[in-house]
């Protein structure tokens, strides 16, 4: 046996060389693997270097990857497990060697890259491709060296390279795996962003509500401007969220900016941008928002508070949907949906001249108008329910409100709406001293408000909360008249009767857990026709137990 003439261990060295450092950098598998064959065939004159693997249903294989062959031939490279010497390779676990392809019969040719070669010294070297767990595939090469070639280097150096292959197989799966879990989460994450600015997160059952919920699922699916109209604190960009997670804009940007927060001269370049010395300070080209906001949305809250000077450039972008940077000249097309809100009344605005009128028709396509809180007072035991869970939860508490409290809560006029009671609830949930909150721990000005007449007060109407049981309380103090809502007369009774169960029926001991006197516990039993058990007839250490 004579080895071939040229220096073979220099050789192989180099092509390990150049295989590491191309698995090491490798991002395309498909590509690399290619590559990889290139060099064997390249440094090695090793002819059709083929890669074969287990496709993922796990009974058939077929070719990867190769070098000399076309793409019809490696289309026909599929072998059962088993089947021809690549499939008892894969089988065997072990290297094979055919010296002259011609006389074994075991030599499929599958792919047909060698019918037409003349008969002669063709020499097949097959090695598995292996991981721990087992074999994954088979790499295998042509020779044309004739029979007088020992095959040993160049299966020990086979094996060396697809332990290699495998290594990167290995690698390449657990980064796709992770990039798998990264998208599915990025999926999921975005799925719960829907949800939470969806209109189905807008708290309120009433009529208004209703009819704003209408109001979104007519008008995401379209292009047109809306327009959101009410108070502050009625959840204007809650809306304006919703609107675009059910638009077809959903998985593009949205972009929010409140006009009256910021100074007249920042303004413009806020919204258009700046070139680069555009004015001093302006050391770098910005993006405004509406190019930020391309394909997606832009939020413009106060929109009333606009200067007239960029109200004309901002009629421009809308008509249009063009505009040039602060200090530029080229001309920048965006397509945008354009959502604006103001606490104002743009009518009055335009008779003041404060407002451009073609601004405010241009704006005023579909209008909505946000109810106030106090308008819709039937909703306030389900938004004291939500932010309350939402406040326990961030803050790691338990906190519930006493029926009094609710009660004094669902009869105040919120003027600062919505944004008011949320963070109202959450400062009484931090500051609370005990599990209960009780009346004397709110603001005087909610206390000391006077009830009145006012025909959208707490009524009757009010449907009990699901879970309230759970969060709402009885009051430490007594409530003034016969006033409450009726679920709220339904929870102190589900309270006292559960404080007399878990003390036995003993009054004295539930009066003293519901911070009552043994006489107003004594009139609750009587105003809400709580039957005591009778245990007269019971043995005495029967009672005891």
């Amino acid at each position: 046996m004579t080895k071939p003439d040229y220096p073979t261990e220099r050789l192989e060295l180099q092509a390990l060389y150049q295989i590491s450092q191309l698995i090491g950098s490798a991002l395309d598998i498909k590509k690399t693997l290619f590559e990889v064959l290139q060099i064997l065939h390249e440094t090695l004159r090793m002819e059709r270097a083929t890669l074969v693997l287990q496709e993922e249903g796990g009974e058939r294989l077929s070719i990867a990857a190769s070098y000399g062959l076309s793409k019809e031939e490696e289309r026909r490279g599929i072998y059962r497990l088993g089947e021809g010497i690549i499939g008892r390779i894969f089988q065997s676990a072990y290297p094979f060697v055919v010296p002259d392809i011609h006389s074994e019969p075991l030599f499929l040719n599958r792919t047909g890259a060698r019918a037409n070669l003349p008969k002669g010294e063709i020499s097949f070297i097959g090695v598995p491709v292996m991981l721990p767990e087992g074999p994954v595939g088979v790499l295998s090469v042509d020779r044309l060296f004739g029979q007088e070639i020992s095959f040993e280097e160049d299966i020990r150096f086979l094996t060396v390279v697809a332990m290699l292959i495998a290594q990167f197989l290995r690698l390449h799966k657990a980064v796709s795996h992770k990039q798998q879990v990264l998208v599915e989460e990025n999926l999921l994450l975005k799925k719960e962003l829907r949800n939470r600015y969806s209109q189905h997160n807008i708290i309120g059952q009433c009529k208004r509500i209703q009819d704003v919920y209408n109001y979104i699922d007519k008008v995401a699916p379209s292009r047109a401007t809306a327009l959101l109209l009410g108070e502050s604190g009625t959840g204007k960009e809650l809306v304006a969220r919703a609107i675009h997670q059910a638009s077809p804009r959903a998985a593009k940007p949205f972009i929010k900016i409140n006009c009256a927060a910021l100074p007249e001269n920042l303004l413009e370049s806020e919204l258009l941008g700046h070139e680069k010395g555009a004015f001093t300070g302006a050391a770098n080209l910005k993006k405004g928002r509406f190019e930020l906001a391309d394909h997606g949305t832009i939020f413009l809250d106060e929109v009333g508070e606009l200067p007239l000077a960029l109200q004309a450039k901002l009629l421009r972008v809308l008509q249009e949907q063009m505009f040039e940077r602060l200090g530029g000249t080229q001309t920048i097309a965006v397509n945008v949906r354009v959502i604006a809100a103001t606490n104002r009344s743009l009518e009055e605005c335009v008779e003041q001249g404060t407002f451009r009128a073609d601004l405010f028709y241009r704006l005023n396509v579909v209008p909505v108008v946000l109810p106030p809180l106090r308008d819709r007072r039937e909703d306030i035991p389900l938004l004291l329910d939500h932010f309350l869970q939402e406040s326990n939860r961030m803050n790691m508490r338990e906190a519930r409100l006493s029926s009094s409290v609710v009660q004094l809560l669902c009869g105040y006029s919120w003027p600062g709406n919505v944004r008011e009671l949320q963070n109202l609830i959450e400062r009484l949930v931090i500051m609370a001293d005990r599990e209960t909150i009780v009346s004397r721990e709110l603001p005087s000005y909610i206390t000391a408000e006077p009830e009145t007449d006012d025909p959208a007060a707490p009524s009757c109407r009010l449907a009990p909360l699901p879970s309230a049981a759970e969060r709402f309380e009885l009051p430490r103090e007594p409530l003034p008249g016969n006033s409450a809502p009726k679920f709220l007369k339904d929870m102190e009774k589900e309270e006292v009767e559960a404080a007399l169960r878990r003390h036995g029926w003993v009054q004295a001991r539930a009066a003293r857990e519901l911070g009552l006197t043994q006489r107003q516990m004594g009139y609750r039993i009587k105003k809400y026709g709580i039957v005591l058990p009778d245990f007269s007839s019971c043995p005495w250490e029967t009672i005891k137990k």
